[in-house]
């Protein structure tokens, strides 16, 4: 029997591939007592890494999943249990045939090799195949297999040989203690152990683990469908697991690997079916193995007619038949992400969940990183589990997201796709307004926000000459033109658009000066009234959001960030209250609406509506007042991130519909329009330069590159102050750059409209790569129309990032030229902020 300890410095919950690589990682950073707990026996504890189908695909769209799967790659390949026979997709009909090239695109940007193939390349890479039911294949020649079990094993024992684990099978978790809301104690079959810091990589048991603190890991488990069909002769022959490179028949949302002498064949064309966590069988009662659940025959019937038609001589080979078929389980998350990090409810509490095979043992690493250093050398802000608001963690949330987002896991999914189910959630004071002028409704945390409005239409005809179509359906999608009218509107009479998905959290006590100084970069002690943007930093010095603060008062701030990033950014700032009261940090978004007022005759609006004094001289540019309009107490900013003059008007919520109708009646004669997102996100924000969180503000990235240093240090202290100073001092890497493109035309004479994460080349076609390895791709794509041009912005490596200078952006298969327009923050929109500060 095994002996527990009765204190761990950390519990690790799932010895599977996460719970390992962790447990492993830590050992390596100098974590000591260190306990991992698996209810189940050992090397194959019961979960989903015993019977997942262990192949890697490393390209993925996301920079994040796929750095963190080469990552994994590599310490799969140190620890000899990597095999790379190399992987096909295969395009069966012409939406693929796009999205191949998309991917040929990604991987450029990503770095990873791969090639475009006809469907006689594919026949010869793979002699089984029937290409005529193919039309191209996308080859990644580092494609792998590998043995995430026997990779367990020695991260085990390399942890073991530190001194520095404790491993406990067949031990099952009873109950996580708590006090004051931070783990203290986890509580097993064998014993107790009191611990500050406890792991939950439990797979698709982790919402039931997590649960036992208090706390809510949002996913579910859902079946995959798998079979094995042998023995066939061609595959039997080759006297090896794996000889023949992959095979993903990406339209029939299906793959295919040898397993031996066997062919398998996996599935994610079939109904979504999920399970409550509660419902997994025990070790005992399973036939297999707890995830392993009997197969529903129904459900892969028309699988298996795919599978013939593309393999029809090995499948009907004479003998072979299916050998073994499973509907095993895995997580499925709402975005389909992983959930990483401490838990937003209990402190002490982390989540490794949802993660697969391809990315585990780089999780393991991140994630050690994380909880040694505060911070981790890969971004991995989209797979934050505190990214998800409260509503976002319920289980229909979560199973709802799950439905629908079941069959995109191999489907074609357009960058800007917008979900479906359970929406509606969030929504503004103005939303019966917004609906009645034909919003197009985009979510972000929950809230409904319009991008554009269907009433706008008839500007089309009165900015027709500015206004470029988009002729390809792919570069339209989820676009309209009406977006560039209505920025055309805002920058010739004035403009109305919602913001209500800001997260507002209001600052106050003794301490409240000190604190909001350590989180912010910029200099925060300012006379009340004024308004200070700033990056907010990690312990690495990236980016870890950026923001506006309020000085309310001497020790009273308010601090207001984006609908994306305000659960994250409430969890960071939560986590950073000072323990002696000092401090009262309070969530308020919920409390106020806001709208934004923008444009030339924006003080014609405004003055209108209020007897205070709102000109340039009593109300300047970066300053926030108390104002009364039209009977409604508003907290005015006079700030901008569409470049005009104009300000964000936050009120009370229940008297937003009030504050709409106001501005709406006293702006009709001065041409008032309601404007969307897709304006104050996109063309108003590219004409001036300005940087989003997570497109150009990443980890990765410090503000020196993105030039968002600021001329003086303050002397306070802050987090990520001293890795600040330190870039401060040396020469950047990169420089964050407005790219022009100069020809729009493909090939085949359709102007088309590179979207972000296209890889940005040299005239020649080569990579661009800086001194710290990153590749320079694009981050933010959209019109500027008043300036009659289409921007890019992406760092570029000094030797590049030369104004004037001429480049290439990848898209969709071609080459466009491009030209540097601007480097650093300049906006090429009224460069002197004359327009804004009016």
């Amino acid at each position: 029997m095994n002996t527990l300890p009765d204190r761990a410095d950390v519990v690790v919950i799932g010895a599977g591939i996460v719970g390992n690589s962790l447990a492993h990682h830590l050992a390596q950073f100098g974590w000591r007592d260190i306990v991992l707990l698996d209810k189940g026996p050992l090397p194959d504890p019961g979960g989903s890494t015993g019977h997942a189908s262990n192949f890697v695909f490393p390209v993925d769209h996301s920079k994040e999943i796929t750095a963190l799967t080469v990552d994994s790659m590599q310490q799969y390949e140190k620890l000899g249990t990597l095999t790379a026979p190399g992987g096909l997709e295969l395009a069966r009909n012409e939406s693929r045939v796009e999205e191949l090239k998309r991917r040929m695109a990604s991987a450029k940007a990503w770095g990873i090799h791969a090639e475009l193939l006809s469907p006689s390349a594919v026949a010869e890479l793979v002699p089984y195949i029937d290409p005529s039911v193919i039309r191209l294949g996308f080859w990644t020649p580092s494609a792998a297999v590998v043995d995430p079990l026997q990779s367990g094993v020695l991260m085990r024992e390399q942890a073991i040989a530190l001194g520095a684990l404790t491993v406990s099978a067949n031990t099952a978790v009873l109950g996580i203690d708590t006090e004051r809301g931070r783990v203290t104690k986890v509580r097993t079959d064998r014993g107790d152990i009191e611990t500050p810091t406890v792991v939950v990589a439990s797979g698709v048991w982790s919402p039931r683990i997590a649960a036992m603190a208090g706390a809510r890991i949002p996913l579910t488990p859902a079946v995959h469908q798998m079979i094995d069909v042998g023995p066939i002769p061609e595959l039997a022959e080759t006297h090896t697991e794996v000889s023949f490179p992959l095979v993903r028949d990406m339209d029939a949302l299906m793959y295919e690997r040898q397993s031996g002498a066997d062919l398998e064949i996996g599935s994610y064309a079939h109904r979504p079916i999920l399970h409550d966590t509660e419902d997994i069988p025990s070790i005992e009662a399973a036939q297999l193995s707890p995830t392993q659940l009997p197969f529903t025959d129904d459900d892969f019937d028309p699988q298996m007619e795919d599978a013939l038609e593309l393999f029809p001589g090995i499948l009907n080979a004479p003998g072979a038949g299916v050998r073994h078929a499973i509907n095993g389980l895995l997580s499925v998350t709402p975005d389909g992400s992983p959930v990483l990090g401490e838990t937003p409810e209990v402190a002490g509490l982390w989540s490794a969940a949802a993660v697969w095979i391809k990315e585990g043992p780089g999780v393991g690493r991140v994630l050690a990183e994380w909880m040694t250093h505060g911070t981790t050398e890969i971004d991995v802000h989209g797979a934050d589990i505190s990214r998800f608001y409260p509503h976002q963690r319920t289980a229909k949330h979560v199973r709802a997201r799950a439905m629908e987002g079941y069959n995109k896991i191999y489907g074609i999914v357009h960058p800007s796709e917008q979900w479906e189910s359970n929406r509606n959630q969030r929504l503004s004071p103005f939303h019966p307004r917004e609906e009645a002028l034909g919003a197009r409704f985009f979510e972000v945390g929950g809230w409904e926000r319009p991008h554009w409005y269907e009433s706008n239409r008839h500007l089309l005809e009165e900015f027709a000459e500015h206004i470029d179509d988009r002729p390809h359906e792919w570069d339209a999608r989820w676009w309209s033109p009406i977006i560039d009218a209505e920025h055309l509107a805002m920058r010739n009479r004035v403009a109305a658009i919602d913001l209500s998905a800001f997260a507002h959290f209001d600052v106050r006590g003794p301490g409240a000066l000190d604190y909001v100084q350590r989180m912010a970069m910029a200099q925060v002690d300012k006379p009340v009234g004024k308004v200070i943007y700033t990056p907010v930093l990690d312990y690495r010095g990236g980016f870890r959001s950026d923001l506006t603060i309020v000085r309310r008062g001497e020790q009273e701030f308010r601090v207001i960030t984006g609908g994306a990033d305000g659960a994250r950014d409430r969890k960071w700032f939560g986590d950073h209250v000072p323990d002696d009261g000092s401090v009262v940090l309070t969530d308020v978004t919920s409390a106020v609406a806001t709208l934004g007022l923008w444009g030339p005759r924006a003080r014609d609006v405004l003055s209108a509506l209020t007897e205070q004094d709102v000109s340039a001289a009593a109300f300047p540019f970066g300053s926030a007042r108390e104002l009364t309009v039209d009977g409604v107490p508003v907290l005015a900013l006079k700030i901008s991130y569409v470049g005009d003059l104009g300000w964000e008007l936050h009120a009370p919520f229940e008297q937003g519909l009030h504050l709409w109708d106001a501005l709406f009646d006293a702006g009709a004669e001065h041409g008032i329009v309601p404007a969307g997102i897709g304006v104050y996100g996109t063309t108003g924000r590219l004409e001036k330069g300005y940087r989003l969180m997570g497109a150009e503000l990443q980890s990765e990235y410090n503000p020196v590159e993105a030039d968002l240093a600021l001329p003086k240090v303050k002397s306070a202290d802050f987090i990520g102050k001293e890795a600040y100073l330190k870039a401060r001092e040396q020469d950047a890497a990169a420089r964050l750059c407005t790219l022009t493109v100069d020809s729009h035309t493909d090939s085949g004479g359709t102007r088309r409209y590179p979207q972000p994460h296209s890889p940005v080349l040299t005239t020649s076609g080569d990579r661009i790569v800086d001194n710290a390895g990153r590749g320079s791709f694009v981050t933010s794509a959209g019109s500027a129309p008043s300036l009659g041009a289409y921007l890019l912005m992406s760092y570029l490596p000094p030797e590049h990032a030369v104004e004037g200078g001429s480049l290439l952006v990848e898209y969709m298969g071609e080459r466009y030229p491009v030209t540097v327009a601007r480097v650093g923050r300049t906006p090429l929109f009224d460069p002197d902020d004359r327009r804004m500060k009016a």
